[in-house]
């Protein structure tokens, strides 16, 4: 099966220090060969991006637990802002392969966003990965 098949990847980028961190996240296959999925601007995802683009993706569940027997992917990422044609691909593909999840998951984050007074944008940002 291809990464861009999975529904949930381990997406792991670094910290300043080098240190790991990992995230599950969904994953789709762009026309290019690559693959993406959206974020927030204010996640911790598109902040360590900021200073390294080196990340790794691997199989996982919903809950970020790695697949048995998956192999490690390693690329390249680089965070796309709306208006940008990939970001218009990520999004809708997004759209088309999680369906109605995708408004689960954003009114989760508001209700998330309200109660901890610390609302963040909901998918307004792309990373598209560039697999190695």
């Amino acid at each position: 099966m291809a990464l861009a098949d999975e529904k949930y990847v381990s997406f792991t980028t670094y910290k300043r220090s080098g240190d790991a961190v990992a995230s599950p996240v969904w994953i789709v296959g762009l026309d290019d060969g690559s693959v993406g999925f959206w974020t927030s601007s204010g996640s911790g995802k598109t902040k360590r991006l900021g200073h390294t683009s080196k990340v790794l993706l691997q199989p996982s569940d919903a809950r970020g637990r790695l697949k048995d027997g998956s192999t490690v992917s390693s690329g390249t990422a680089r965070v796309v802002a709306a208006g940008d044609a990939a970001f218009d691909e990520v999004q809708r593909k997004v759209k088309a392969k999680y369906g109605f999840m995708t408004k689960i998951t954003k009114l989760l984050g508001t209700i998330g966003g309200i109660v901890k007074r610390k609302r963040i944008p909901y998918g307004d940002r792309a990373i598209v990965i560039t697999l190695d």
